[in-house]
């Protein structure tokens, strides 16, 4: 099992709603109505992204940190 590791980008839309991206992964964006939920959505979007590409034996692209143990993140 790999972790990867990914920068998030995160903005607030003027209606309030939350934007997530990973500029590494093309096309993988979502939004969410808080900041955590567009977290969260965004977090769960990247693993898909990353398992499609692995089922079809694609790579991983640049940019994507890969760390072969389980790690901890802490934000503050």
């Amino acid at each position: 099992m790999k972790t990867y590791l990914f920068s998030v980008g995160l903005e607030q839309e003027e209606d309030g709603r939350w934007s997530a991206w990973v500029e590494v992964l093309p096309g993988c964006a979502v939004w969410g109505y808080t900041r955590e939920e567009a977290l969260e959505a965004i977090k769960d979007t990247a693993q898909a992204y990353i398992e499609v590409l692995l089922e079809k034996g694609q790579s991983i692209p640049q940019g994507v940190e890969t760390v072969d143990a389980p790690l901890v993140a802490v934000t503050v």
